[in-house]
């Protein structure tokens, strides 16, 4: 595997392996807060990869394009799973222009759908053989954000890929600046809730973990022009420090010990639907990192992971959010799989 088309079955065995972590985005000890990690452009596991995971988050602002949707999936797929997960996704059609996107090299393995949340889950032809057990669920948070068909909370994926465990979490929490306490509750509230029905707790035996999503965490202490006169000349780095997410993460609130690329991109919203340029309403929103992809190894699962890419589609332009996209790469700690 990590050849990206043509499975070969790990050299090792994943059954032996053992992963007894509780998979939580507050998990107990010192706080690390989230670890930014460097991106790395030539994935260095090429040759000797478990498994390549490519992952995109999109809220799509209930507006199909079937162009950008296209844009998702580039023709360039060096992965052997697809995790995609969208918000405020319109009711039909995605499903069905993904599946013909993917068709030459992907099928699709699964998906689940809570009204305007989305989760897609494609693996390269002829995988379905490598599945040993593969189970979905969701969990809903407060209303309907105001408008009817748009539920927060999360949808989410438990899969045993040739004995690699892996729980991905797609939600899409509270919105507005000062929110930030509601958010931190329902990341507790869906990390605690998704697979702990009739005692079978899928994620707490995962060997990794990735949340994906609209996690509406927003830039605080910096008005919106000022940001905005930031990005344009490129210094985006030193808003950072502004980010509500990495702050809470910070002070052991929210995914303590997670990782996440570093966010060289500009911020994901809000955008002027149909363009590249921020929100020029009355509201004049401050540009925010809205959507992320956060993801945690267990530390007994024996593999390592490292991010190839961590990247904003600019390109896509049909909502307000811009999606975001990453390629993550697993491989057997210490060893050559």
């Amino acid at each position: 595997m990590g050849n990206c088309i043509s499975f070969i079955l790990p050299k090792w065995r994943f059954s032996e392996l053992r992963s007894d972590g509780m998979v939580s985005v507050d998990e107990g000890g010192t706080h690390e807060g989230i670890k930014t990690i460097r991106i790395q452009k030539a994935c260095e596991f090429i040759t000797s990869s478990v498994l390549c995971v490519c992952i995109v988050t999109w809220n799509m602002n209930s507006k199909m394009s079937v162009q950008d949707v296209r844009k998702l999936v580039s023709s360039d797929r060096k992965f052997d799973l697809l995790v995609l997960g969208l918000q405020e996704a319109p009711k039909s059609g995605v499903a069905e222009v993904l599946q013909e996107a993917m068709a030459d090299t992907h099928s699709l393995l699964c998906q689940k759908t809570m009204q305007s949340l989305q989760m897609y889950l494609f693996g390269a032809k002829s995988s379905e053989s490598y599945i040993r057990e593969l189970k979905v669920d969701k969990y809903a948070v407060g209303g309907c954000g105001g408008v009817i068909g748009r539920k927060k909370g999360a949808v989410a994926m438990y899969i045993n890929f040739s004995g690699i465990r892996m729980v991905f979490v797609s939600c899409h929490l509270a919105a507005h600046e000062h929110k930030v306490e509601k958010r931190n509750s329902e990341c507790q509230h869906i990390s605690h809730s998704l697979f702990s029905k009739n005692d079978i707790h899928y994620a707490k035996s995962a060997d990794i973990t990735v949340w994906l999503g609209d996690l509406n965490y927003r830039l605080e202490g910096i008005s919106s022009m000022p940001a905005r006169k930031m990005i344009e000349e490129n210094r985006q780095s030193k808003l950072r420090d502004k980010d509500q997410l990495l702050q809470e993460a910070e002070k052991g609130q929210v995914f303590n010990g997670y990782c996440e690329g570093t966010l060289s991109f500009k911020p994901t919203y809000k955008y002027n639907v149909g363009s590249s340029n921020y929100d020029t309403s009355y509201k004049i929103r401050v540009p925010s990192w809205t959507d992320r992809i956060l993801f945690k190894v267990d530390q007994s699962s024996g593999l390592d992971a490292i991010l190839s890419s961590y990247e904003a589609l600019d390109c896509v332009r049909s909502s307000d959010h811009k999606p975001v996209k990453a390629h993550l790469c697993l491989k057997v700690r210490g060893g050559d799989a």
